[in-house]
């Protein structure tokens, strides 16, 4: 099993720290959300299934991937992810600059964690039509594609279209992966035909059982699971198809560091591949 941090769940103030302890402790990866902006109308910040807001207008937003090449100079070996980059709010030669970029400088460990996005407000104040968002980062991901591989590309679609290009440099890694986060059956869909996995929202073993049933057979999975409860039961997770926990040990930010050094010795993670 891989292991991964999520950094988004610690103050800002932490995440070199944790990042590089991660990095040290061998965990497989560390992971950084992403917005654009956050309107201060919260009529339309809603998150699915709650009643509540579900987001800060004051919340500290960064450039996801700017902040993980930081990153990736104070690392060696963790892998550097988003989860997930609303990669369809911005032109595809910005998303696969900036990933191209990460993969570079890191040497290769760059993870493209892509969403269709939930939060209507930045889409709006961005001038993006909310509705085609879906439809939107289908094609934005063919052309990060085509750009990351191809010697020169010309493109025509539906939302975006510009003449023959030149992109350097290439991603270090053959085919940089992007995982498209998501729950719905177009996002289940995309992960199975147009990525390289799917990512899930914070799930247990048995509240991700549903989706898991609905996502094509041999798509590679990755799961936020905040609430493991023995190192038993990370073979249950891999016995349903799960190779990648995104894991918090702990519960107070200042307490993320030690927490992930005892999580690292009771799980094993030292010793994982």
């Amino acid at each position: 099993m891989k292991f991964g941090v999520p950094l988004g769940l610690v103050h800002p103030d932490a995440w070199k720290d944790v990042a590089v302890a991660a990095d040290e402790l061998g965990f497989e990866s560390v992971w950084l959300p992403e917005h654009l902006v956050f309107a201060t109308d919260l009529s339309l910040a809603v998150y699915p299934g709650t009643s509540d807001p579900g987001i800060k207008p004051q919340t500290p937003l960064f450039d996801a991937p700017a902040y993980l090449c930081w990153l990736a100079a104070l690392t060696t070996r963790v892998r550097l992810g988003t989860a997930v980059q609303l990669l369809a709010l911005r032109h595809p030669f910005v998303s696969a600059r900036a990933f191209a970029t990460l993969d570079v400088v890191s040497s290769g460990r760059a993870i493209c964690g892509v969403g269709a996005g939930w939060y209507r407000g930045e889409w709006d104040a961005a001038g993006v039509p909310f509705a085609t968002r879906g439809a939107r980062l289908d094609e934005a991901i063919e052309v990060v594609r085509r750009l990351w591989s191809e010697p020169l590309v010309a493109h025509s679609g539906r939302f975006y279209a510009f003449p023959e290009v030149a992109f350097e440099p290439k991603p270090v890694q053959r085919r940089l992966p992007v995982l498209a986060g998501g729950e719905s059956a177009a996002a289940l869909r995309r992960a199975a035909t147009l990525c390289d996995g799917w990512i899930s929202m914070p799930h247990t073993i048995e509240s991700i059982k549903p989706q898991l049933a609905r996502l094509a057979a041999g798509v590679p999975v990755t799961a936020h699971a905040y609430e493991l409860g023995s190192p038993g039961e990370v073979e249950e997770w891999a016995g349903i198809g799960v190779e990648r926990l995104i894991v918090r040990p702990w519960t107070r930010s200042r307490d993320a560091v030690a927490r992930l050094a005892a999580f690292a010795d009771e799980y094993g993670v030292r010793s994982t591949p």
